[in-house]
């Protein structure tokens, strides 16, 4: 019976790990959204984030791109990102050129140009927490929208890893049970 106890939890406990290993995929590789920009407008940040009578200067200031979006096949759903530069920090995008990518950004909004956003990170409204975008291109259809191939390639190894854990770990508690049902016999 203990056996059995200790099997569940270590199955738990896998399948926590595999979780938070598909997660951190899910947020650092880059997903893409085909629409239109709606607005893009500049707020001064600190490590504190917005910069407000609530929320006073207290170290350095940076200026961070906000870009609003609406989907392409819905007016009503709005997304908003974040633009700033990831320099040589985590994750490795290597993102210099944030005022190029607003500036971009303001002239597919006045062309009312179909988008193609590659970003990273989750939208997260409790915490203030924005994806951040890497790159807008220009799209003439939905339906060149690219797709995170690497993303899918990594979900894939984490699949086949998973099952290979669960499968040896299952071996190895059938093995230990089927002995200890023989040296009790």
């Amino acid at each position: 019976m203990k056996i059995k106890i200790v099997r569940n939890i270590l199955f738990g406990l896998i399948i926590i790990f595999f979780s938070l290993l598909a997660a951190g995929v899910n947020f650092v590789m880059p997903s893409y959204q085909a629409g239109y920009i709606a607005g893009v407008e500049v707020k001064r940040m600190d490590k504190d984030g917005l910069i407000s009578k609530a929320n006073p200067v207290d170290g350095p200031v940076r200026d961070v791109y906000f870009i609003s979006t609406h989907a392409a096949d819905s007016d009503t759903e709005i997304r908003v990102y974040r633009n700033e530069d990831t320099h040589w920090g985590f994750p490795f995008y290597f993102k210099f050129g944030s005022a190029d990518v607003a500036g971009l950004a303001q002239s597919l909004a006045n062309n009312k140009q179909l988008v193609q956003i590659k970003y990273y990170g989750w939208r997260l409204k409790m915490f203030e927490e924005y994806p951040n975008i890497i790159s807008i291109k220009p799209l003439d259809n939905v339906n060149d929208l690219a797709r995170p191939w690497v993303s899918y390639f990594l979900y894939t190894v984490l699949l086949i890893g998973f099952g290979m854990v669960i499968q040896m770990i299952r071996g190895w508690f059938s093995y230990h049970i089927n002995s200890q049902a023989v040296a009790k016999s």
